[in-house]
Parts: structure tokens; sequence; C-alpha cells
């Protein structure tokens, strides 16, 4: 609460130095401040049309002795607030995407990176359960939580430190190699161990494993340079409809949706 109330303030002191040009709503020029908050700022209020005037709107939040908490409770101090969001989960995936470049990262490292980010995995997401080790013997990376409740796991192998290629050729084709094939099956393990102490999985901890699913996270494109990412990415793709329950995907991958979930531009 004390980093998001700083960088509350931060935006409240800036809100004051912006002007909309006129016949540009929900842009601004921005005289003095913070630019990279303002920027974020401008990308979310761009999206609320309804707005009438976003500055008045930016002033007014500001010039609240309650803000943080009027951020909260006013529709346009949500917008801040969103931008807020928006800027910290942005550092975030900076962060994530240093480490999946690391050659030297392991898995434990990619774990930290991607703990309390499960957004990133997408809107159909809520949250992560608290508990890892769900079934006796097996302890999952990163327990997701659908909105109805079912579980995701997501397994995680390394990124540019694997030993080996993704994809092989075969028969004049790209197919996913061993050690994909390896991860998916561990992946599969689990699914098959939650399948069978479902009940006692809903009466400890709540949480639906009937339905459970699980995504294998390996890999990055520049761990094979020689093949196009688009060929790896589409070869994992057609591999994952041949899949039941279990989707491939490289690190890179991930972390270029998520970038397009915040905005990023393509390449980014």
């Amino acid at each position: 609460m004390g980093d998001l109330l700083a960088h509350i303030d931060s935006l409240s002191h800036d809100a004051r130095y912006l002007v909309a040009p006129e016949g540009r709503p929900g842009r601004y020029s921005i005289l003095r401040g913070r630019a990279e908050k303002m920027v974020w700022l401008e990308r979310v209020l761009q999206e609320r049309v309804d707005i009438e005037d976003p500055g008045e709107a930016a002033q007014r939040v500001a010039a609240s002795p309650e803000a943080w908490a009027l951020l909260a409770a006013d529709p346009d101090g949500q917008t801040i607030l969103r931008a807020t969001q928006l800027q910290q989960r942005a550092a975030r995936l900076a962060g994530l995407r240093k480490v999946t470049e690391d050659r030297t990262a392991t898995e434990l490292d990619l774990q930290r990176a991607l703990e309390g980010q499960y957004w990133i995995f997408g809107g159909r997401f809520v949250g992560e359960a608290a508990q890892r080790r769900l079934v006796s013997g097996d302890e999952v990376d990163i327990p997701l939580i659908r909105g109805d409740g079912s579980l995701h796991i997501v397994e995680l192998k390394r990124a540019m430190s694997m030993q080996g290629p993704l994809v092989k050729r075969h028969r004049g084709a790209w197919v996913p190699t061993a050690e994909v094939h390896d991860a998916v099956g561990q992946a599969v393990n689990y699914l098959v161990g939650l399948d069978e102490n479902r009940q006692q999985i809903f009466e400890e901890f709540g949480i639906e494993a009937r339905r459970a699913s699980a995504i294998v996270l390996i890999g990055h494109p520049a761990v094979q340079p020689s093949v196009p990412e688009r060929e790896i990415n589409e070869t994992l793709r057609t591999f994952n409809t041949h899949v039941n329950r279990v989707e491939v995907i490289t690190y890179k991958e991930l972390i270029d949706n998520a970038g397009r979930s915040l905005g990023e531009p393509s390449g980014t």
C-alpha cells in the first residue's frame, strides 16, 4: 500500500501541471513533472472518452485531502489508479523480460520474476492459489485460479538457459523436441494427480481441480536462432491443438502478449 500511495502522490502532484490542448481531448501537453507516469495516464485517458475535461478531472482528484480514497471511489480517480497499475505492471514485465533473456537464469529465478503476476497469463485468471502443494508428492510452480474457481497450473522450464532446441525437423516438417514432450508429460502427470484427488483438494482448499488445465512455459526463440521465431511459434501452436488440457508457449510469446495488453507497440 505504501508504494501505491507514493505513486498516487506523484501522479497527484504532476496532474496540476497538465494542459489539454483545444481540439485534442484526452491528450496533454506536459509542462513539467514525471513524463513516464504521464504517458501511462494518457494511455488510460484515451480509453475514457466520456470524461469531458480530463485535465480538470485530474486536478480535482489531486486537490482532495483524501486523495487516495477519492481515487478509489471516484470514476475519474479510478482512471488514475489504472494508470498507476499499468506503470507498475510495465516495470514488472520489463524485469521478467530481462530474466528470460539471461542465459544463466534458473527455473527458480523465473518463478520469482513471475510471482504475483497472474495478469500476464490473460484476463481469464483472477489470482494465484496460496497453496502450491495440492497433492502429496507434487508441488506445482504457479497455481492460477480462473474466474469460475477452477485450477490452471503453470509448469516452468528454463528459458535462454535450456540445454537443447525447441523444435527439430522430422520428415520435412518442424516438430517439438523431446525436451518439450518431457515437460508436457510432467504437466500431464500433475493433472492426473489433481483429478484423482479433486474431492480432497476441494474440501481442504476450496479449489476446483476437476477441470484443471496446464500451461508449459519453456525456452526462448533466441536459443535457436537458425529457425525463424514464427516457425517456432506455429510449431508449438500446431502441437497444442493435439494435446488435451496442456498448452506450450515460449517465454517471449507470453511476454509479447502481455506487453500488447499494456498498450506497448509490437516488437517492444
